[in-house]
């Protein structure tokens, strides 16, 4: 039996307190991929009670993707976005989502992300992880932007941190390692990178920046 919606932010609220819950309830965040990164990003924001996600991705499930992307074989072949939007509302029924299957760009990122208060990069390439970081800087100042590099391989869980590079950028990862280094992605390593950004995104609202 799925609870109400006042009785889901009401056990929200018991966690978070008032004040805090409103921020999140009210807070729109994009997540650009929704791969390793950005689906553990989603589940992460979406349990802690947000009320927007704006969710971009044009790729479909793979059976490759399994081991460490928030789904399931069942939804092998499935857009990820229309994958993921099932999956967040098994959760929390009442999130509201905005999907987009498409690939974003330089030229549509502006369009797609307007609505978002703070947009986390959860791309693999580097390529768009560098375009999409410097679209938001350069186009969308206002914006808070949460970006990842380096969560590759079976180094060390102490070495992926958090940084904060300006006032309204952060990084998260080791900021080393890569797939091309030989050793592949690991379901703790990225999720663990996704939780970063999750909880920077958390903090942000809070009103608790890093130094």
């Amino acid at each position: 039996m799925l609870p109400t919606k006042e009785e889901w932010i009401k056990a929200l609220t018991e966690r978070h307190g008032e004040e805090l819950q409103e921020a999140f309830s009210s807070a729109t965040v994009a997540v650009c991929g929704l791969g390793g990164l950005g689906s553990n990003i989603a589940i992460h924001l979406v349990r802690a009670g947000i009320g927007k996600l704006i969710l971009i991705d044009f790729d479909r499930v793979d059976i490759t993707n399994l081991h460490r992307q928030q789904y399931k074989a069942s939804q092998i072949g499935m857009y990820k976005t229309d994958a993921l939007v099932d999956n967040l509302r098994e959760i929390n029924p009442y999130i509201e989502l905005e999907a987009h299957n498409k690939r974003i760009t330089e030229d549509n990122a502006v369009t797609l992300l307007q609505g978002a208060d703070i947009v986390c990069e959860a791309f693999d390439g580097a390529e768009c992880k560098a375009m999409l970081t410097n679209t938001v800087l350069s186009e969308m100042p206002d914006k808070y932007l949460v970006a990842a590099s380096g969560m590759t391989g079976m180094g060390t869980t102490n070495s992926i941190k958090t940084r904060r590079i300006t006032s309204k950028f952060y990084l998260s990862g080791d900021e080393t390692s890569d797939v091309k280094d030989g050793f592949g992605l690991v379901a703790p390593r990225v999720a663990l990178c996704a939780a970063h950004q999750a909880h920077t995104v958390l903090r942000i609202f809070a009103k608790q920046f890093e130094v």
